[in-house]
Parts: C-alpha cells; sequence; structure tokens
C-alpha cells in the first residue's frame, strides 16, 4: 500500500501492532486482558440490574451511576473485542472509518464520563451544602438533562476529530499504528502533511482538566460545609456521602493522569508501557467503578447477597 518511509499514499485501513514490543506473550496477555473484560461487563451490568430493581437507589447519585455504568460499558467495548482478536487471531488489519469511529467512541465518551463526575460532583455538593432543597433542585428530569448535557458536550466536541482525519489528512507514511487501538494522536502522527490544526483541536485533555477543576472547586465548598457542623459524627456521615464518588474521581482521573504524564516527560520508557498504560485507563475505572459502589453502597449490597443466597438456596 505505501511503498517506502519517504513517500506519502492514500490510505484505506490500517494494522494495529497490539502491545508492540510484546507480541510474543499476546497469547498471555489475552488472559488478564480478557478477565478484566468479563468483570468490567459482569460488574457494569449487575450496577445497572440492581439500580433498576431496588426501588430505594431510585435517587439521582444512582441514576448517575447507571450512566457511569453505561459509559464503561462503552469504553471497554470500544477497544477490548478488538485487541483481544489481535492477541488471539492475529486481527491486525482495521479500515479506516472503523479506525475513525472507535477514536470516536473512546474520545467522546471518555468526555461524556468526565462530564458526569462534575454532574455528581454539583450532586454531592446540593446534598451536603443544600440539603432541603436536594429534591427538589435534582428531580429526575434535571438528572437526565445533565446527563444529556454531557453527552451532547462529549459528540460536539470530539465529533470533529475524525472528520478533520478524514477530510484534512488523506495522504500517509505508514499504514501501522504502533498502538492497540486507534487513538487520535497515533494516527495523526502518521499523516503527511500539516497537522497542526489536529494536534490542538485533539487536546481534549483540556475538558478533563477543566472538570476536574470544577470538581476540586465543588469538593472544597463541600469540606467547608463539613467541617462547619457540630459533631464529629456529622461530620463523618456527611463524607462518608462522598466516599464512593471521589474514590471514583480518582480511579478515573489518575490513570489517565499517568498515561500522560508518562507519555509527556517519559521519553525513554518504551512503547510497550505506554501502550499499556493508555489500556489500562480505558479498563480500570470500568473494572473499579461497580467495586467500589459495592462495597460502600449498602442497598447494593444487601441486593446482591440476597441474589447470591437465593442462587445458593435455589441449588
Amino acid at each position: 500500500m505505501l511503498i517506502s518511509n519517504n513517500a506519502c499514499s492514500v490510505s484505506t485501513s490500517f494494522r494495529l501492532t497490539g502491545i508492540l514490543g510484546l507480541e510474543s506473550l499476546h497469547a498471555w496477555l489475552s488472559i488478564p486482558f480478557g478477565s478484566m473484560y468479563l468483570v468490567a461487563i459482569v460488574g457494569n451490568m449487575t450496577i445497572l440490574a440492581v439500580v433498576r430493581v431496588e426501588r430505594s437507589l431510585h435517587q439521582p447519585m444512582y441514576f448517575f451511576l447507571c450512566m457511569l455504568a453505561i459509559i464503561d460499558l462503552v469504553l471497554s467495548t470500544s477497544t477490548m473485542p478488538k485487541l483481544l482478536a489481535i492477541f488471539w487471531f492475529g486481527a491486525c488489519n482495521i479500515g479506516l472509518d472503523a479506525c475513525l469511529a472507535q477514536m470516536f467512541f473512546i474520545h467522546c465518551f471518555a468526555t461524556v464520563e468526565s462530564g458526569i463526575f462534575l454532574a455528581m460532583a454539583f450532586d454531592r455538593y446540593i446534598a451536603i451544602c443544600e440539603p432541603l432543597h436536594h429534591s427538589t433542585v435534582l428531580t429526575h428530569e434535571v438528572v437526565g438533562y445533565l446527563g444529556l448535557a454531557a453527552l451532547l458536550r462529549g459528540i460536539l466536541y470530539i465529533g470533529p476529530l475524525p472528520l478533520m482525519i478524514r477530510l484534512r489528512l488523506p495522504l500517509y507514511r505508514t499504514h501501522i499504528i504502533a498502538h492497540s487501538y486507534c487513538e487520535h494522536m497515533a494516527v495523526v502522527t502518521l499523516a503527511c502533511g500539516d497537522t497542526t490544526v489536529n494536534n490542538f483541536y485533539g487536546m481534549g485533555i483540556g475538558f478533563l482538566v477543566l472538570d476536574s477543576l470544577a470538581i476540586a472547586a465543588s469538593y472544597v465548598m463541600i469540606f467547608r460545609a463539613v467541617m462547619g457542623l457540630a459533631t464529629f459524627e456529622a461530620r463523618f456521615k456527611a463524607l462518608g456521602m462522598c466516599g464512593s464518588h471521589i474514590c471514583a474521581i480518582l480511579v478515573f482521573y489518575i490513570p489517565i493522569a499517568v498515561s500522560s504524564l508518562t507519555h509527556r516527560f517519559g521519553h525513554h520508557v518504551p512503547a510497550h508501557i505506554h501502550i499499556l498504560l493508555a489500556n489500562f485507563y480505558l479498563l480500570i475505572p470500568p473494572i473499579l467503578n461497580p467495586i467500589v459502589y459495592a462495597v460502600r453502597t449498602k442497598q447494593i449490597r444487601e441486593r446482591l447477597l440476597h441474589i447470591l443466597k437465593a442462587g445458593l438456596h435455589h441449588r
């Protein structure tokens, strides 16, 4: 398709390398990655099922949790089936349109997830700082609008990314993407021509930074309100209301920060480390979010134990 490193040609498909440098271990790597993907699918589907059947969980926080579960299912499913196909069958080829679609889903829903965390921070702020107004401010309709706003923001912001590649960058030096999925910059760096616009627009981390700053500001106000409570028990209970959300935020932002910093400053870090980190930040939140909320939410724990006991009794 492409004659030499100096030649530029139209590419209708790409070849993903998988975990570059660890090709000989692909069959073994499929075991942990496949297991993690299975845990993510089962965990998030369980959360959706439990919240649906448990009426006491029909509250804003758990509706947002369901949105997170759906987003995590989309994020993990956008990358893991293709990665496992590379591991098992050597199915490295991916069409240009499929590559751009994968890119859109990954970056769009990462942005949407960040928006949902911001909405959840607003929910916690109202619940702790304005508890008397919580039920009137965060109605089911408002929760739906906040989720829709996060989705539309992701679509409108990330939508132009694959379109700019399709329309502005038809020529490529090589069709080999040194990655396990179609990450935006991994594709743009292969292109011939001026990629300045793509590079600047591709700094989607900007939204994540703004969201994280807004979340931090909301928690500063929450902690100020909590410290003003009269007793230690009241303060502990109020902070306990935020525990699951704080854990979920850390699970989401820390892998992204580690991957971004390693990519920016770790010039001597092996390529397979960069690729593994990029996969982990898409896999770790879908795995840990259901666990965090199952451990810290009494109603979810009790419902899961009831289901397990019923299953054992039926046997």
